[in-house]
């Protein structure tokens, strides 16, 4: 027995090596699930500064991408992820996709800056372009600024796909995104479900998908703030 305890030590080890960044992988994607969870109900708890129900209610897909790091040194860009949910025909909400949102600038840029971002998507067959690959918004998808308020009415913009906005040092805002990119992360996929190849489509339809708790409450929330479309 004593002439196998160096292997058997050996092996352990090995095992928690590897174990260990498979399991902060996951850590960290339920994390930003419920990160995104938390700056909804923070973001939609003062009707006077939030996402107007005439907007919200009416969205066919909304996407939350907490903690977006800006950085600049004369050329700036940012970068983040965030979680893509879908209204399913019966009014409820899908299951989360994880979705990776990049974009740059050029410009007298220093610091650095954590921002939260929410976009709401007024027709599903644009989500659908972003499932099938890399998608530019203000060039693949229309996007602009969302108005904010519970008496902000959205106007009618063919062009506009998507309604922006962001959250930085507690202020809330309509904002542009134009020239970011969006795209499916099936990585942060993959680890969050725990099925290698799994697809977007298969997720939002629940399609032999194990969901975990998190995604559950962030589908809630969604259905809270997000209610029934109005006719």
């Amino acid at each position: 027995m004593k002439r196998f305890l160096p292997l058997l030590i050996l092996v352990i080890t090995v095992s928690m090596i590897f174990a260990v960044p498979l399991v902060y992988a996951e850590d960290k994607e339920v994390k930003r699930v419920e990160k995104s969870t938390e700056v909804l109900n923070q973001i939609m708890a003062i009707p006077e500064e939030s996402i107007p129900s005439a907007i919200f209610n009416n969205a066919k897909g909304v996407a939350v991408l907490p903690g977006v790091v800006k950085v600049g040194l004369i050329l700036g860009g940012k970068g983040g992820y965030g979680v893509l949910s879908v209204r399913n025909e019966d009014g409820s909400w899908s299951n989360p996709n994880f979705i990776g949102l990049a974009g740059g600038g050029i410009g007298l840029q220093i610091g650095a800056q954590a921002t939260d971002y929410i976009l709401v998507f007024k027709s599903r067959k644009d989500i659908d372009t972003i499932v099938k690959g890399k998608t530019t918004l203000g060039t693949d998808l229309g996007v602009a600024a969302g108005p904010v308020g519970r008496q902000a009415t959205a106007a009618t913009d063919f062009k506009t796909a998507v309604y922006s906005y962001s959250r930085s040092k507690g202020v809330f805002a309509g904002v542009s995104l134009e020239g970011s990119t969006l795209q499916i992360n099936h990585e942060a996929n993959a680890k969050y479900y725990g099925k290698d190849g799994i697809t977007p489509e298969d997720i939002f339809a629940n399609k032999g998908v194990k969901v975990p708790a998190s995604a559950q409450e962030f589908k809630k929330t969604l259905a809270k703030h997000a209610t029934t479309p109005s006719d």
